[in-house]
């Protein structure tokens, strides 16, 4: 019997917001590789009863992704294109095509010496900490990244603080975090800072799976990556007046 594809880790209320939302690890056959992460679980965190897309539209993706300025709805616009790999994945957790995880051990052991991203789409925070640390406890190693770290101190050990600005950054820093700064291209990268070797701008020369930077403070790297905004991602931004950076 060939190995399932994916596992439903976790079915209920949004941490942030209270609305349903389901978890679905993919990749469990080891046939899934994303070029730049390349063969890790990947982990889906989508809206329940809507689908990603229309979730998208109508602002309900505010469940997964909290206040991110990314998200179309605060004026961003994220580069996850979700009317493709989520919405499969979706729909197919729809038409029931993926087993429910019937225990902790059974996440335990879907992360089992895997390498694990957390949040492929969708913000770790909206998930209970406890399903992430379960899936992570038997991994070889993990990737996440929160925009939400202001208020998920727990994710600290799991999850990179997603930084908008370099005043970000260092407020990230002094709550204890460590950070993944997404920067313009004319700005300079900071001390206690690297280029993400996966990205273009550093040529490429790994990927997720073998560099394992981005491991939140459990990661044996203690600098903080740093990357040139994406194609579509690249808008300036401006900090409002508590530091808060916001679409320009």
């Amino acid at each position: 019997m060939p190995k399932q594809s994916g596992l439903i880790i976790y079915r209920g209320p949004s941490a942030l917001d209270g609305a349903p939302i389901v978890v679905i690890v993919t990749g469990l056959d080891g046939k899934a590789r994303n070029a730049k992460t390349g063969l890790v679980l990947q982990t889906w965190i989508m809206r329940d009863d809507i689908a990603p897309h229309l979730a998208l539209k109508t602002g309900d993706d505010a469940s997964v992704c909290g206040d991110c300025i990314h998200r179309p709805a605060n004026g961003g616009s994220c580069y996850v294109r979700v009317f493709q790999a989520p919405l499969v994945v979706w729909k197919a957790a729809q038409r029931g095509l993926y087993p429910t995880a019937e225990s902790y051990g059974a996440i335990v052991e879907a992360g089992r010496n895997r390498v694990v991203r957390l949040g492929s789409y969708g913000d770790p925070a909206a998930v209970p900490a406890a399903i992430w640390q379960a899936l992570v406890s038997g991994a070889t190693a993990h990737t996440g990244y929160t925009h939400q770290w202001r208020k998920a101190p727990d994710l600290a050990a799991l999850c990179m603080a997603s930084a908008d600005s370099a005043h970000e950054a260092d407020e990230a820093h002094s709550k204890g975090w460590r950070t993944f700064r997404v920067r313009s291209v004319s700005e300079a990268v900071a001390p206690g800072e690297f280029i993400c070797p996966a990205s273009k701008e550093a040529g490429a020369k790994t990927d997720c799976a073998s560099c394992r930077a981005c491991g939140g403070n459990t990661a044996k790297a203690r600098a903080n990556p740093v990357i040139i905004a994406h194609g579509t991602t690249a808008r300036r931004f401006t900090l409002s007046r508590n530091g808060v950076a916001v679409a320009a």
